[in-house]
């Protein structure tokens, strides 16, 4: 007998609870904003609209339904089962953050702030919920599949993105690494000297990859959220007689990869904007970019 499908509600700690983690009380976090010229009330507005969205989505669970919550910060230690259905609420940052963890799960994106977010990720209100989590067992469930970037360095060690991936120094030095894009040209190689190398998917193309894009006035065309195309830029390449500046953008195919070789003594590794999971690469080490073979499939 197979299991019945199990809702699997992502959620994040909102900024007033972290304040109270912080401070203790409402009033001592209240009295510490406005010493900053802040108000609490807006604050405590929005941890209330979201632990009504919150509230509003687990109620609206099919009842013959199993379900569960998990924090954004547990996220790398829960064990996701085959038959679950993901719902992040939250903010699309959020479900940026839980891409990674999740295989090919089906995903719905519930807005828990209407009109704060953008709401390209979280495209759902809590109202929705039921009628979506049937859908996402139902046969021939319609879903956007995102394409993921990744990176797999030499010793197996494995990192999944949905924005992008940014490879550079773990603080403000200069990063030195051999750059090579996949190419039967053995000169296809430089050595290079940066503020480090960004790799970005279509989804990520409204975001950092937008900036370098833009500040670079890049001729390259930006892929869309379901586009198998990723672009890399590099960051303030610098110029000497030992490093060049001639490979500092590109685009990869679904079949196309971006090799580094790190010359810095340590350089890191971490996927949309999270640094607490980067993975760490020593003197002479080598990573991978590419398409990732596993999509995101947001439920529409």
């Amino acid at each position: 007998m197979s299991l019945a499908p199990r809702a699997v509600l992502v959620h994040r700690r909102t900024e007033y609870e972290e304040l109270l983690a912080r401070h203790g009380t409402h009033g001592q976090a209240a009295f510490f904003l406005s010493t900053r010229g802040r108000s609490v009330q807006e604050i405590a507005e929005r941890h209330a609209r979201h632990r009504r969205a919150l509230v509003d989505v687990a109620a609206a669970v099919p009842q013959q339904w199993r379900s569960t919550r998990v924090e954004r910060a547990d996220l790398d230690r829960f064990l996701f089962a085959p038959e679950d259905v993901v719902v992040v609420v939250g903010q699309d940052g959020l479900v940026a953050n839980a891409a990674k963890y999740l295989a090919g799960r089906p995903v719905i994106g519930v807005d828990a702030d209407p009109g704060r977010n953008p709401g390209v990720l979280v495209r759902h209100r809590a109202a929705d919920t039921a009628a979506l989590c049937r859908a996402a067992v139902a046969p021939g469930v319609r879903t956007d599949a995102l394409t993921m970037v990744e990176a797999v360095a030499d010793d197996t060690q494995r990192l999944l993105a949905l924005n992008e991936i940014y490879l550079g120094p773990a603080g403000h030095q200069t990063a030195r690494y051999r750059i090579r894009p996949d190419a039967a040209d053995p000169q296809a190689e430089e050595l290079q000297a940066s503020s480090g190398v960004l790799v970005g998917t279509g989804t990520g193309a409204t975001g950092w990859l937008r900036s370098l894009w833009a500040e670079r006035g890049s001729g390259l065309r930006l892929p869309g959220p379901a586009d198998p195309r990723l672009l890399w830029f590099v960051r303030e390449a610098w110029p000497s007689p030992v490093t060049g500046t001639r490979l500092v953008a590109g685009e990869l195919g679904r079949e196309d990869g971006l090799s580094l070789t790190v010359e810095s003594d340590r350089m890191v590794v971490f996927g949309d904007g999270v640094e607490s999971d980067a993975l760490e690469l020593t003197w002479g080490q080598s990573v991978r970019l590419s398409v990732s073979p596993t999509r995101l499939h947001l439920v529409v």
